[in-house]
C-alpha cells in the first residue's frame, strides 16, 4: 500500500471511530455502522428515493446529482468522501457521508456532510444527532474549522435538526438545475477546538 493510501485508510479509520462512538451513545441494540459498498446502491436508492417522495423532492436524477447511487463506494472513493450506512438487523436504515477537506472563502479548511438520510423507522431516536455529532467530531479532528451542509428547501425537518445542533444559515443558496428543480440552502457549523459532541442534545 502506498504512503498516500495508508494515510487515507488511517483517516477513514479515525473518522469511523468518531461516528461509532456517537452511535454507541444511543444505547439501541441492533444498529450497525459500516462503510458503504457498491452493493448498497439499490437499498440507498430506495432510502433516498422514499425521502424524496415523502418531501416532494423527486424525482431522483440518476445521471446527474444522484449518479453516486449506482456505485456508492466507488463514487465516494473518487470524490474523496467517507460514506457510511447504518443497518438494523441487516436492513439499511440510514446513510451519512463526510466530504474531503476544501477551503472556504477565507482559505480555512472546512468539510461538508453529505447524504444524510434516515428511514422513518429510526427517526426520533437520536440517530440523526449521533451521525451528525460523530461526523462533526471527525471533521474537527481533521483540522476543519467548520462543517457545511447543503439542503433542499423542501427538507424542512432536516433544517430543524441542523439548527438544533448548532448549525446556522449562512445566507448562501444554489440551484442544481436538475429534474426536481432543487433549490438548496447552505448551513454551517463552527467547530470549536477541543470540543466534542457538537452541542448535540436530541
Amino acid at each position: 500500500m502506498s504512503e498516500a493510501a495508508q494515510g487515507d485508510a488511517a483517516a477513514a479509520h479515525v473518522t469511523a471511530a468518531h461516528v461509532l462512538a456517537a452511535l454507541a451513545r444511543l444505547g439501541r441494540d441492533g444498529l450497525t455502522l459500516r462503510p458503504v459498498s457498491d452493493t448498497d446502491g439499490p437499498a440507498l436508492t430506495a432510502l433516498i428515493g422514499a425521502a424524496y417522495d415523502e418531501y416532494a423532492c423527486g424525482p431522483l436524477d440518476p445521471t446527474g446529482f444522484d449518479d453516486d447511487l449506482a456505485s456508492p463506494a466507488s463514487s465516494a472513493a473518487e470524490r474523496g468522501r467517507d460514506w457510511w450506512v447504518v443497518t438494523e438487523r441487516g436492513t439499511l436504515v440510514a446513510s451519512a457521508a463526510l466530504g474531503g477537506p476544501h477551503a472556504d472563502g477565507a482559505g480555512r479548511p472546512v468539510r461538508e456532510i453529505h447524504r444524510l438520510y434516515l428511514a422513518p423507522a429510526v427517526r426520533g431516536i437520536g440517530l440523526a444527532t449521533a451521525l451528525v455529532t460523530g461526523i462533526a467530531d471527525a471533521a474537527r479532528a481533521s483540522g476543519a474549522v467548520a462543517l457545511e451542509a447543503w439542503s433542499d428547501t423542501r427538507l424542512v425537518d432536516a433544517h430543524t435538526r441542523y439548527l438544533a445542533l448548532g448549525f446556522r444559515l449562512s445566507g448562501a443558496s444554489r440551484e442544481l438545475n436538475d429534474p426536481a428543480c432543487t433549490f438548496e440552502l447552505h448551513f454551517t457549523l463552527t467547530l470549536d477546538r477541543g470540543a466534542t459532541g457538537s452541542g448535540a442534545t436530541g
